[in-house]
């Protein structure tokens, strides 16, 4: 017996069809997102992101080191980008904030833990984190990470892997608080490297560095020679993110 053929006004007909056609428009939601980020930070050059956790307060150790390298790296020169939230965030934006270089805040609608914090001369929110990743990498020539979590990590791990792939330039990756990742880069090292996972070298991407202006320092000598606009195929390799 031929298997039934649903009807137009079959329910689950129905639902498909509209789901089908949900997940078609987000396409379009998706693409308006990266071009109105992209039209609404263009201007933001050079920039530095600092990354850390949401869950730091005012006055604790952290929250005070991210507010004194933000506004190293504003007297410096280099607009300043975090997640836009509480914590390391508001610090980093904080300190830009109080500085002569724009603060920048690149926010994400969450159901808990993110809200925007008041130190923001720019402010844009994301709907979707892999959007929001996007445009971190595209306007950052550096990376600063703070102690932080989950979110903290998978940032941490997300620049490194499109360092290592070749997919962006290699940039200044400089982790802060040499107790807190020690553990962690010595891991890499007798782990990852040492059995093949990664390749030699590759752990060197990672400078940990507690002093600010030494953060800042690193930053400046790293780009002395080359400068900070990316190379053509630099540039033409960025578009395949």
């Amino acid at each position: 017996m031929d298997a039934k053929v649903p009807k137009p006004s079959d329910p689950q007909l129905v639902q498909r069809t509209q789901s089908s056609a949900r997940e078609a428009w987000r396409m379009f939601e998706i693409i308006a997102e990266f071009v109105t980020a992209t039209e609404r930070l263009h201007g933001v050059h050079p920039a530095v992101t600092i990354f850390g956790s949401a869950r730091v307060k005012p006055g604790e150790r952290w929250y005070a080191l991210a507010e004194d390298i933000s506004r190293q790296l504003s007297d410096a020169g280099f607009s300043v980008i975090s997640g836009g939230g509480p914590g390391v965030m508001e610090a980093a934006n904080k300190g830009a904030f109080a500085g002569p270089s724009p603060s920048v805040g690149l926010n994400i609608q969450l159901p808990h833990e993110q809200s925007a914090n008041p130190y923001q001369d720019i402010s844009h929110t994301f709907q979707h984190f892999f959007a929001r990743k996007v445009m971190f990498v595209k306007l950052s020539c550096a990376f600063v990470m703070l102690p932080g979590g989950f979110g903290t990590l998978d940032e941490l791990f997300e620049v490194l892997t499109l360092v290592q792939t070749g997919k962006v330039r290699r940039v200044p990756l400089i982790l802060v608080g040499s107790d807190y990742w020690k553990g962690l880069v010595d891991w890499m090292k007798v782990r990852l490297e040492a059995d093949g996972m990664v390749s030699a070298g590759d752990v060197e991407m990672l400078r940990v560095i507690d002093d600010p202006a030494a953060v800042v320092e690193a930053i400046f000598t790293h780009y002395h020679a080359r400068g900070f606009e990316p190379s053509p195929s630099e540039r033409e390799a960025e578009f395949a993110l």
